[in-house]
């Protein structure tokens, strides 16, 4: 029952506070871009505080020390909404990769113009690849960080992987390396729940790929990296997240052994 009543109030800040944010954020639009990424770092800092001080959910970031400065391809795991703001203050300037879909909506969508993201048509495929390699060509030549979810989705904790060729059009064109990231947010801020679990996100930056490598080459080493790394952490997680249940349920014993003895001085 506490779980879902911190979920709630959880949902309850998360949604009003950003809310607000898009109100605040207007007068952005007519300012420089690096304005309305302070305004997301902003956002960023707010949330883990939420998460932290009302779920109790923390996080920790493993392998910072492995992020090469300037143009730099990211490719992450996606299993929660929470890699969505907290990568981008990890990053000098990162552009992420969306579905053009959210560019249409609004407040997000001008937002997400202004800051300059890159737009993807799903349903345009050849097309599409075309047109972000463009794009990405652009935004690399400015020092920037291409972010991009592999598998174009959140997946949940253990799902079978759904990797998309697009990552490996991208390298390819790019040439640029390409930093992979691993993660169990999955497992604390479910995809599709309103429940929010206590316990510690981990984030992992792995070994950047080189560029130059064949394409299947890249592709296999992408996801055998990404996948191993993140079955670990979703262990480590999962361990976590027994713990509390153990401890949550032995709490609720000994209340329980506590109304249910009988009080001997009566």
């Amino acid at each position: 029952m506490l779980v879902i009543f911190r979920s709630g109030l959880f949902n309850v800040l998360f949604y009003l506070n950003l809310l607000v944010l898009l109100c605040i954020a207007l007068p952005t639009l007519v300012l420089p871009r690096g304005t309305i990424m302070g305004i997301v770092r902003f956002w960023a800092r707010g949330n883990h505080w939420l998460l932290r001080n009302i779920c109790g959910i923390t996080f920790e970031l493993r392998g910072l020390e492995r992020i090469p400065p300037g143009a730099l391809l990211v490719a992450s795991k996606h299993q929660s909404l929470w890699e969505t703001f907290a990568l981008v203050p990890l990053f000098a300037d990162p552009a992420f990769i969306l579905k053009r879909e959210l560019m249409w909506l609004p407040f997000f969508g001008w937002y997400a113009w202004k800051a300059d993201m890159i737009p993807v048509d799903r349903g345009a495929r050849s097309a599409a690849l075309a047109a972000i390699s463009a794009r990405a060509k652009i935004d690399l030549a400015r020092n920037r960080q291409i972010v991009i979810f592999p598998e174009g989705t959140r997946r949940a904790p253990g799902a079978e992987p759904r990797y998309k060729y697009g990552i490996v059009h991208l390298y390819a064109e790019s040439g640029v390396a390409c930093l992979p990231i691993a993660l169990n947010s999955g497992l604390f801020w479910p995809r599709r729940s309103i429940r929010r679990y206590p316990g510690k996100i981990v984030a992992e930056f792995l070994d950047p790929i080189a560029p130059g490598l064949e394409k299947q080459v890249f592709f296999e080493h992408l996801q055998q990296v990404i996948e191993t790394a993140t079955a670990r952490l979703i262990e480590e997680g999962e361990r976590q997240l027994g713990a509390t249940s153990r401890d949550e349920r032995d709490n609720s014993s000994d209340r329980s052994s506590v109304i249910a003895r009988p009080d001997k001085d009566r």
